[in-house]
């Protein structure tokens, strides 16, 4: 549920960009905001490989990045595109000519580094590869890999470097008449990365796919994430991003869309509102949204769902929730529906209860857009 056309403050106006295609994928212009991952698996361990795109891409990723670092990984990689349900970036570093191969194979975009590809005329031959085969490119700077001429001028990396990195490897691109590119400037350093990220979209036109880079595990890399691509989206910046973390790829998915939830551009699966608990809780808030977050993962449909513990917040929130469950005393609470309070239930049939209600919602609303699509 969207009060957005009623709020305007909580309007954010992206960034005009180019729109390129990833695939099928539109990314830029007005285009939703792609969300990606990439997988840690053995590129050349073709089943383990396809098994996590399906899983990254089940969990809503719209494309998903794969390494090729070597000969055999490129053979494997047209296996990989032709089983895999999104769109595949091949990640290309040192080697131009896993580029060439990986555009060959099939890749939907080729990421290259500019700080690692080579010269000018081995990026001039992954253009070529690109061209013939229709795949779109990415240019990836990343602070821990500029070239070594940058660093003898500026001394360190920094947002300047990383422009003026970006800004040289997008001429050669145009200068071969390529246009079908997207760029990042990644750092693991917040400020950097922000500072960077802001001055690049300042100075093209080009869709720009954000990232902390190696932000770190779980949880400590989902703040770094949350902190740097959240201010970013805020200030409209931003057409694809992926959330770098030392975990399962599905996981980075998951942040992706939270991140993307949160600031109200993009919106798929169920919103759960929930209080932390205290003392005044009617039921087990934690382990009944610990349970529900499971029970709730096939539902695709946006929607919200609010579980608070108790009446101080609990009927305010659940007017502007699609169904809401309120705690109350003597073992029961109240259910609301569409904002409204509906019936009591009992805490022991509550969770089995709510899902039934969202499942129910979700089927309605499903309806209503497949009548006016």
């Amino acid at each position: 549920m969207s009060l957005n056309h009623v709020r305007p403050w909580r309007d954010i106006y992206r960034r005009k960009s180019r729109q390129i295609m990833v695939g099928n994928v539109p990314v830029g212009g007005d285009a939703p905001i792609a969300v990606q991952t990439m997988t840690n698996t053995l590129t050349t361990d073709v089943a383990a490989t396809v098994a996590q795109v399906q899983a990254a891409a089940e969990a809503g990723a719209d494309i998903v990045r794969i390494s090729v670092p070597d000969e055999a990984s490129s053979k494997a990689l047209k296996e990989i595109v032709r089983e895999s349900p999104v769109p595949i970036v091949a990640d290309i570093h040192f080697h131009y000519k896993r580029g060439i191969e990986a555009a060959e194979a099939g890749a939907a975009c080729l990421r290259i580094n500019p700080g690692n590809i080579g010269d000018e005329k081995r990026v001039k031959e992954v253009i070529k590869a690109a061209r013939d085969h229709n795949c779109s490119i990415r240019i990836g700077v990343n602070a821990g890999s500029l070239e070594k001429h940058l660093l003898e001028k500026y001394g360190e990396p920094c947002p300047e470097a990383m422009v003026e990195s970006g800004l040289e490897h997008i001429r050669i691109l145009q200068d071969n008449d390529f246009h079908e590119f997207k760029i990042s400037v990644k750092a693991s350093d917040v400020f950097l990365s922000a500072a960077a990220y802001q001055g690049i979209a300042e100075a093209t036109d080009a869709p720009i796919h954000l990232g902390i880079t190696e932000a770190g595990g779980l949880v400590s890399g989902t703040i770094k994430s949350a902190i740097g691509l959240g201010n970013l989206l805020w200030m409209g910046i931003g057409d694809t991003i992926r959330v770098s973390l030392s975990a399962d790829p599905v996981e980075e998915v998951k942040v992706g869309f939270e991140i993307l939830k949160s600031l109200g551009l993009r919106h798929r699966g169920v919103n759960i509102i929930s209080c932390p608990s205290c003392a005044r809780q009617g039921f087990d808030v934690i382990k009944t949204v610990e349970a529900l977050e499971h029970r709730l993962e096939h539902i695709k449909t946006p929607m919200s769902l609010s579980i608070i513990g108790c009446v101080v917040n609990g009927p305010g929130e659940a007017l502007m929730t699609d169904v809401g469950f309120t705690g109350g005393g003597a073992g029961s609470g109240m259910v609301y529906l569409a904002g409204k309070a509906s019936h009591k239930m009992s805490n022991d049939q509550m969770i089995d209860h709510i899902v039934e209600e969202v499942e129910k919602k979700a089927a309605e609303l499903d309806a209503v857009q497949e009548a006016a699509e």
